[in-house]
């Protein structure tokens, strides 16, 4: 959990260079206003993911509820990619994959408190 955060929160690096933000997660680039906010945008909000999984982490009655956030934050990333984005696949997938571990772990940590507080 510590690791996935400190990785989701060096999103925030977009909200200063966003055209490189963008180049290193797809491998393309923008030249508009409107995306330079929206990737300033979509960065800050990542990083945010971070801050709640470093959280997390540290606040064991908070656990729960921040680990949720963030899966389901990157169950929707994983999805957005796969569906409309398979293009950017190649470059994105390192981070994909991560993702995934990501989603599969906390299925199982949610799942284990779940039953653990069954048999409580």
């Amino acid at each position: 959990m510590l690791v996935s955060g400190v990785l989701t929160f060096t999103m925030f690096y977009g909200l200063f260079a966003p055209q490189a933000a963008l180049e290193s997660m797809f491998g393309v680039s923008f030249n508009g206003t409107l995306e330079n906010i929206v990737i300033r945008s979509w960065s800050v909000l990542i990083g945010l993911i971070g801050v709640i999984l470093i959280y997390g982490f540290f606040s064991q009655e908070n656990r729960v509820f921040s680990i949720s956030v963030a899966a389901f934050s990157k169950v929707i990333f994983v999805s957005l990619v796969l569906l409309y984005g398979q293009e950017f696949l190649g470059k994105a997938g390192p981070a994909i994959a991560m993702d995934c571990v990501v989603i599969i772990l906390s299925g199982v940590y949610l799942f284990a408190v779940r039953m653990q507080r069954s048999t409580d």
